[in-house]
């Protein structure tokens, strides 16, 4: 379900206890693509982590996505990308919940870990 705003989100529909619809919309105009599977996902990471995600960035919205230089089939346009900050977590650790979980798609960056449910694969290498 695509809301202009993350405020528009239902209360009563939003079943993830661990994320809030704000932290999970668009940084650029507010507005939120659900993708429960997705929500659900991440949902399910967390708990297996037992500990806090910080999420930099989930659905993106057009125009913010070419504004901070996202791929044009972006993931995070489709609402089932997030990236995860490595702040705190055993590197490990994270990468083993989130496969765990479901997700299929795996970035690894110097501070945050991208997961998604594209097509399995994976780019970047984290360093010792």
């Amino acid at each position: 379900m695509l809301y202009a705003d993350w405020r528009d989100v239902p209360a009563r529909l939003w079943r993830w206890p661990d994320f809030s619809p704000r932290e999970i919309a668009s940084r650029g105009d507010g507005s939120l693509l659900v993708m429960p599977e997705a929500m659900d996902r991440l949902q399910a990471a967390r708990t297996r982590i037992g500990r806090p995600f910080v999420i930099t960035s989930a659905y993106r919205d057009p125009v913010h996505n070419a504004r901070v230089g996202g791929a044009p089939l972006s993931r995070h346009k489709a609402g089932d990308a997030f990236d995860i900050a490595l702040a705190g977590h055993d590197r490990a650790a994270l990468l083993a919940a989130c496969r765990a979980a479901g997700f299929t798609g795996f970035g690894f960056y110097s501070s945050f870990l991208h997961v998604d449910l594209g097509p399995e694969r994976s780019w970047g290498q984290w360093k010792s």
